[in-house]
């Protein structure tokens, strides 16, 4: 899908709804100098390019009982741009991503305990052509942006 060049004012309504997305078409467009048909319009096309991949809500993982936070670099004997289906088997995994560097492959990880993360380490060693893990624990979170602020 061609998702093209988003003008200013399509960068503005992906700001405002990443602040929040449950917002009236009415609002967004309020905020952006547009009507709330107009607003809407943009929405939907924005979706349909798939510049808008979905909406969700941002929850506090320690409140799911997800407090822990690492990233681990995974080691690789092969070429591991084939092995997405084995990372998100790993339902602790929340990101992985195929990087350039020592390590092969990048993964955010979100446990409950540091034993859940030693044993999602001991899952990764199971992926085929794993051969070894480094992985950093965060203490404290400053902030996550959003894309497109």
């Amino acid at each position: 899908m061609v998702k093209g060049i988003v003008d200013d004012i399509d960068r503005a309504l992906i700001a405002e709804l990443q602040r929040d997305a449950t917002r009236a078409y009415a609002a967004l467009g309020k905020a952006v100098g547009l009507s709330a048909g107009a607003a809407h319009d943009r929405v939907r096309k924005l979706r349909e390019r798939g510049v808008i991949r979905r909406t969700t809500v941002d929850v506090d993982p320690a409140a799911l009982g997800r407090g822990v936070l690492a990233f681990v670099m995974v080691d690789s004997s092969a070429w591991m741009g084939g092995a997405a289906e084995s990372f998100a088997a790993v339902p602790e995994i929340q990101e992985a991503h195929v990087i350039a560097g020592t390590a092969a492959v990048l993964v955010k990880v979100r446990t409950a305990t540091t034993e859940q993360l030693q044993d999602v380490l001991r899952r990764l060693y199971a992926i085929e052509g794993v051969s070894g893990t480094q992985a950093t624990i965060v203490l404290e979170t400053f902030f996550e942006r959003p894309v497109c602020a």
